[in-house]
């Protein structure tokens, strides 16, 4: 069977380019970052050069580039960093994010709510998913510690107007965080002009490794560290460096960078071609966030009378590699969270549909999943019916 991969929103196979970059530090170049010796050396080298690349592509400074984990990792760092930071320099107790945020950035909230005693508000959104402006301005606070809002929606590829948000934020003096983890792979991110203070990035959005990500934190912004140990990363999070990785995802941000627009041309043009055609083929479906503001390489659905995990499973079998929505809500009955601040009925939402494409992505792909997607949902609706 010739196996097709349509879900690049939830990762994406790892660059050779960046790959080959990578290699040296797992036998040559082995040393521990903190080490004086020559081995230590070039580990410090190649760290600080990454820092300083990362900063460049996002118009920062190297002492603002913090390692992590990944965007998980990131999200988790800003909220509660942020979060105590404020609460002890100012009092500020409320924390305002928008209904559609990743996993990473809600729960930990209602953690920092449920258990800490912060404020959780959420902001709404439109029927496409879209923050906007005006709803944080009308709900930001003096005692507000952190707005959280994602650049790009990973479920529903909606991108958000960061920019002005984080104006009116800067205005407020209020710290703005951006989830940029799927953004990063297909917009700019410049954080002077995207006005943001803090920005989560995770690299295995980019081609490049997993387990490994960055935390953009603003010159000034007050932080309290919430993995503690060494001294490593300015003493913002502790443990021996992962140096391969680092430098692969430094790799992976300039790729994506520099290719921005060569992968728009190529993905645009077949990512409206599948909305099209499953809009028109399909009977009783609908797309999922923004019609036109949307990532250049995702397209989104739901379909009535449809279970989507038993759809993502037949076209499993069927060779088509797609998902729900989120990767980690994969397996999940449950209607996306994201789905139904849409306002969509709960049995829209259980029939969800992911479709990622990326740079290995080619037309004949997309031509033989759209061939063979109206048939398959055909029978997925035919199995519901059946078990109602």
């Amino acid at each position: 069977m010739n196996l097709v991969y349509l879900d690049y929103a939830s990762t994406t196979p790892l660059d050779p380019r960046v790959l080959e970059i990578m290699l040296p530090y797992f036998s040559e170049k082995f040393g521990n970052s903190s080490s004086i010796h020559v081995y230590g050396q070039q580990a410090d080298s190649a760290l600080e050069d990454a820092r300083a690349n990362i900063a460049q592509l996002l118009n920062g400074l190297p002492g603002e580039i913090i390692f992590t984990s990944g965007g998980s990792e990131s999200d988790n760092m800003a909220l509660r960093g942020v979060a105590f930071a404020q609460r002890n320099h100012r009092g500020a107790n409320h924390l305002l994010i928008s209904a559609t945020e990743h996993p990473a950035v809600s729960r930990t909230a209602e953690q920092l709510a449920n258990l800490h005693g912060f404020k959780l508000e959420y902001l709404p959104v439109d029927q496409y998913g879209t923050v906007h402006p005006s709803e944080v301005a009308r709900r930001i606070r003096p005692d507000t510690a952190l707005v959280s809002v994602m650049f790009a929606n990973n479920e529903i590829g909606t991108i958000n107007p960061i920019d002005e948000i984080g104006a009116i934020c800067k205005d407020r003096d209020i710290p703005f965080h951006t989830d940029a983890v799927q953004a990063a792979a297909y917009l700019p991110i410049d954080v002077q002009k995207l006005n943001v203070d803090l920005v989560s990035l995770g690299a295995h959005k980019l081609y490049g490794p997993k387990g490994i990500g960055a935390l953009y934190i603003r010159k000034g912004t007050s932080f309290i560290p919430s993995l503690t140990g060494g001294e490593q990363e300015h003493g913002m999070r502790a443990g021996t460096h992962n140096i391969p990785y680092i430098v692969g995802l430094a790799e992976s941000l300039r790729l994506a960078q520099v290719e921005r627009h060569a992968r728009h041309n190529k993905l645009r043009p077949m990512r409206d071609r599948m909305i099209g055609y499953i809009l028109e083929e399909i009977p009783d479906s609908r797309l999922t966030g923004h019609p036109v503001n949307r990532l250049p390489n995702h397209a989104s659905f739901v379909f009535d009378g449809v279970d989507g995990n038993t759809l993502l499973m037949m076209l499993d079998v069927a060779g088509y590699a797609c998902s729900s929505g989120s990767a980690c809500k994969t397996g999940d009955p449950e209607p996306s969270a994201v789905l139904l601040a849409l306002g969509l009925p709960r049995a829209w939402a259980l029939g969800s549909l992911r479709v990622t494409l990326g740079k290995d992505t080619t037309s004949q792909d997309v031509e033989a999943f759209l061939s063979a997607l109206p048939g398959i949902v055909k029978q997925a609706r035919g199995l519901s019916e059946n078990v109602k």
